[in-house]
């Protein structure tokens, strides 16, 4: 069955171009006799936030670890700026992930690094001519607008849940990406934290001008940060809309999925 695919004219806040930035054609993909997708599409438009829900284990953060190259489709194409990435080999792939960066869900930082290495970490992998001093100026200007100035020193055992993720995110947006994926960046914090990051995640797109793709269980969350939301279940994506169109949805998975939050 095809998706229902709910669309806005002119969401909010979103490209107003609608251009597709990223695009999911066909994807197939299993572990073993565990079918995670098959056949699911799904367009991601230029300076957008959108927020993909579903189930545990339907495939959410296989979907962002497949655009970025840490996981394979079995068939179909992930289109990225009209250019497929699926074939791509390493050294193309770094070059995908300059422009796509990652939040994983336990900010997954290196312990054995303070916070200004971590978050200068990537900047070496990607950006070999800048200096030394370059490098220690964008980690400190990162670390201002995830709000933490001056934890450099420190190492993420010091740091609190959300304080790591924010490290995280600062370590996302060092090499200043076109793409920013989120994998369940709330999970596990208190409500401050959460509200916090939720209002990291719209204040990066105002400055960075970045497309957003938030995987997520926290609705509120969600609802809060998204133009537009996926609905990922049966192994396919079954609605996408806003979030007004979603709650108003009638597709059966939706519903079932709204109605089992509220109980």
């Amino acid at each position: 069955m095809r998706n229902e695919a709910v669309t806005d004219q002119n969401p909010p806040h979103a490209a107003r171009d609608g251009e597709v930035l990223i695009s999911f054609d066909g994807l197939w993909k299993s572990f073993g006799p565990k079918r995670i997708f098959e056949g699911l599409d799904l367009e991601i438009r230029k300076g957008e936030t959108l927020t993909i829900i579903g189930g545990s284990g339907t495939g959410k953060s296989v979907l962002l670890k497949c655009l970025i190259g840490l996981l394979y489709p079995d068939k179909g194409r992930i289109m990225l700026d009209g250019v497929d990435v699926t074939s791509f080999n390493e050294a193309q792939l770094r070059d995908v992930r300059k422009r796509v960066a990652m939040v994983f869900q336990g900010a997954a930082l290196f312990d054995s690094l303070s916070v200004a290495e971590n978050i200068a970490y990537p900047l070496r992998e990607h950006l070999k001519e800048l200096s030394e001093e370059e490098i220690a100026a964008r980690v400190a200007k990162n670390l201002k607008m995830v709000n933490l100035p001056g934890i450099e020193a420190m190492r993420p055992s010091d740091l609190s849940g959300g304080m790591r993720k924010r490290v995280g995110l600062a370590r996302a947006i060092a090499i200043e990406p076109e793409v920013i994926l989120y994998d369940e960046p709330t999970t596990g914090l208190d409500p401050i934290s959460t509200r916090i990051i939720d209002e990291l995640i719209v204040s990066m797109k105002k400055q960075l001008g970045c497309t957003s793709v938030v995987v997520t269980h926290d609705m509120d969350s969600a609802f809060r940060v998204s133009d537009r939301m996926a609905m990922l279940a049966r192994r396919k994506i079954v609605a996408t809309g806003t979030v007004a169109e979603m709650k108003a949805s009638t597709n059966p998975d939706v519903r079932a999925f709204f109605d089992a939050r509220k109980s």
